[in-house]
């Protein structure tokens, strides 16, 4: 593993106590970041945070927090600014699939559910990050969205829509903030095996895996790789990009 220079920075992960998000809070402290877990279960956030590796500058911390409700996500940032002191880095990795179904069964509940968590959710964050960040004139904000943003997944229309606004949002904020020290990106993978696989058919999961070029699934621990290039110092000169992860999907 190429170790990243992260050290004294102050990291933000959404989603962090498992799969993808995990593994990113991982990477980010071996780094030698300080990082502050933020889940919907408050326990697990807590016990993620003790497991990661020790660093320099403090203790890691878990955070509850509800990424689609505004006043939960200002109490969260507001607690760890609090015991950090500063943020240098947000990674909104909270996200879900919703049900399989083709548009005209998919039922509006479920819709409003998935955007909520995955385009309000990765809203807010972003929007309360910022000030944060303004304040030491540096910040790096990476928004994880998706191959299916770009594509579009049949049968996964509240994902691949939820995914295409996360794409959006990165390019307008990501100009919003050019001319300061903030520098806003996201990643689209293609698919990873992670426990949200659970909430996919095996058809919808065999799909995915047909579409890669290199007939595997991404392992988290990539992800996190290109993540933790994303939010270094060496990563000044994108913002509002668009990095694949797709194992030769991506055709544009």
């Amino acid at each position: 593993m190429n170790r990243i220079d992260l050290e004294g920075r102050c990291a933000v992960v959404t989603g962090g106590v498992s799969g993808i998000g995990l593994a990113i809070c991982q990477r980010l402290a071996a780094s030698g970041a300080r990082v502050a877990v933020w889940d919907l279960a408050a326990q697990a956030a807590s016990d993620a945070a003790a497991s990661l590796p020790a660093v320099a500058g403090g203790a890691h911390i878990g955070v509850p927090v509800d990424v689609a409700a505004d006043a939960s996500v200002a109490a969260a940032m507001a607690e760890t600014v609090g015991k950090f002191g500063r943020l240098d880095i947000m990674v909104c990795s909270a996200g879900i699939t919703g049900p399989n179904k083709v548009t005209w069964e998919y039922d509006p509940a479920d819709w409003r559910k998935v955007m909520d968590v995955n385009v309000n959710g990765v809203f807010l964050c972003n929007r309360a990050a910022v000030p944060a960040m303004l304040s030491n004139d540096y910040g790096r904000i990476v928004n994880i969205a998706s191959i299916a943003g770009k594509d579009g997944n049949p049968n996964a229309p509240a994902y691949s829509t939820s995914k295409a606004a996360v794409i959006g949002l990165t390019k307008s904020l990501g100009k919003e903030t050019a001319k300061t020290g903030i520098r806003v990106n996201c990643i689209t993978p293609a698919a990873v095996r992670t426990a949200i696989f659970d909430q996919m058919t095996q058809q919808h999961i065999d799909f995915m895996l047909s579409k890669i070029p290199m007939g595997r699934f991404g392992l988290v621990e990539e992800i996190a790789s290109m993540v933790a290039w994303l939010v270094s110092e060496e990563c000044s000169f994108s913002t509002g990009a668009v990095f694949d992860l797709s194992g030769g999907r991506a055709v544009y």
